[in-house]
């Protein structure tokens, strides 16, 4: 069968059925799916967690599919210590989508126009204290451009204003404004179709860096393993996914807009609101037994979801440069994007320089670019502080860069004269890794490894793990 949401699902229940909670009671969309997940949070817990009633609406929903690493790994088949260079490899080996007929695409189980098509029917969540209203955070819009017709998929933020009308908040960097501006400047409203629920492969595809406008669906089979089955909209010229759980067709009208936000964004700030484009729905199409998918943002979930794919786009466009790369990480600590870790076997002085500058052209939201060498795991976040304390010195090993295209979500992203927002940041490089060979550097303290390697801890503890209940006797 192919791959969709519930054969991951599936897959959880297999191997990580402790991630999977099930909550009864009716709860409320504003805020109070939120909650829970919120509640589990600031208990260090992040598992699926399924709605079975959600107030106004038929249709249970899921939050935090996508909030944890382990999880994603599974979801490409691989461990939590390969899973970047695994992702890396996915994406270099794209698979071309397939078409399937209609009676073969669940999503057409249920289709409405019209009228029928409301906005209302879907559990759309209300996220955070301040937000300006319902939010769609989970789902992945596609879009065409007018000139080449290949089809671009981002995830972006919607804002419910009516029942027939959501907005289309994009960053300006992002492929898909540029496709929007296309559709604009012909006078022309744009067709789009926005898909919520499937399996992870299409999320973390939307937000792979892949170069040029368009080619997420194809990086989506190679996640996958497997082509993503497509079939085609009902209301617009754009191809969706047959598997989804639910599609919202409709066109954005060029040069128009509607006041949107605030919304709490992935710095855990609100940042961002104002005239915004929108989508006005022609259809939704769904299955009989739908599932909505929700993304908790501004939350672990937020940051998670799109880090591991953006961490496989950096780790190919670093290894095309410095072939030595070993290993790139976007630290939970910078939001999942400010920061970026790099390790590498360093053979030559401006082997660090040059992936960091790989970087910050491949992910405009990388504020800071941390450079360390092969021995320290950049998942281990005192290790990488540490060669920052001990192999860095900021007047030789570190390069600033101001007003560079940016995280205008970042509150302190500011415009050229810096007298208010805007899309600009300060980069900066820090280069911490030792002198190139031959040059000495100092050797780590540690016990020898081939001790180590020997070294059978459950065999020397065995059942006497823990403070023995006696204190011995002192001799």
């Amino acid at each position: 069968m192919a791959k969709d949401m519930r054969t991951y699902i599936r897959q959880l229940e297999e191997r990580r059925p402790e991630d999977l909670v099930t909550v009864r009671e009716e709860v409320d969309p504003k805020f109070g799916v939120t909650a829970i997940a919120q509640k589990l949070e600031e208990e260090g817990r992040f598992p699926v967690i399924f709605f079975e009633r959600v107030k106004g609406s038929n249709i249970p929903l899921l939050i935090n599919l996508t909030a944890s690493y382990p999880r994603l790994a599974i979801s490409m088949d691989s461990t939590l210590k390969e899973m970047v260079q695994e992702a890396a490899r996915r994406e270099a080996n794209p698979i071309p989508p397939k078409w399937v007929s209609d009676a073969d695409a669940p999503v057409k189980q249920v289709i409405l126009k019209g009228a029928d098509a409301s906005l209302d029917l879907l559990p759309i969540t209300t996220h955070n204290a301040l937000d300006g209203g319902p939010f769609i955070s989970g789902g992945v819009l596609l879009q065409k451009d007018p000139e080449t017709g290949r089809i671009n998929a981002g995830i972006y933020r919607h804002q419910k204003f009516d029942s027939r009308r959501i907005g289309v908040m994009q960053n300006p960097a992002h492929h898909g404004r540029y496709i929007g501006r296309k559709w604009e400047d012909r006078g022309e409203k744009q067709p789009a179709a926005l898909v919520i629920g499937h399996h992870p492969a299409l999320l973390m595809a939307a937000v792979a860096k892949v170069p040029g406008i368009g080619g997420e669906l194809d990086v989506c089979g190679g996640y996958l393993g497997e082509p993503l089955e497509l079939v085609q909209g009902e209301t617009v010229d754009i191809p969706i996914p047959a598997r989804a759980e639910i599609v919202i067709e409709g066109y954005i009208p060029a040069g128009e807009r509607q006041f949107e936000g605030p919304f709490g964004e992935w710095p855990h700030y609100y940042t961002g609101k104002g005239d915004m484009p929108f989508l006005e729905v022609t259809a939704i199409l769904m299955r009989r037994d739908a599932i909505y998918q929700d993304l908790f943002a501004s939350h672990p979930e937020h940051n998670i979801c799109g880090a591991l794919p953006r961490m496989g786009s950096l780790f190919r466009r670093i290894q095309e440069v410095v072939p030595s790369v070993v290993n790139v990480n976007l630290p939970y600590s910078g939001g999942s994007r400010a920061f970026c870790y790099i390790s590498l076997r360093k053979r030559s002085e401006g082997e660090p320089q040059q992936a960091a500058f790989a970087a910050l052209t491949t992910e405009t939201d990388i504020k800071h670019v941390y450079v360390v060498d092969d021995d320290i795991d950049v998942f281990n976040e005192t290790e990488v502080l540490w060669a920052l304390a001990t192999r860095f010195e900021a007047d030789e090993d570190l390069i600033i860069m101001p007003n560079c295209l940016g995280a205008h979500l970042n509150p302190t992203a500011h415009n050229r004269r810096k007298t208010g927002h805007g899309p600009l940041q300060t980069k900066c490089i820090f280069d911490c890794t030792k002198p190139a060979p031959p040059a000495e550097f100092p050797p780590t303290a540690k016990v020898p490894e081939e001790v180590m390697a020997d070294l059978d801890l459950d065999r020397v503890l065995g059942e006497y793990r823990g403070l023995p209940t006696r204190t011995p006797t002192a001799v």
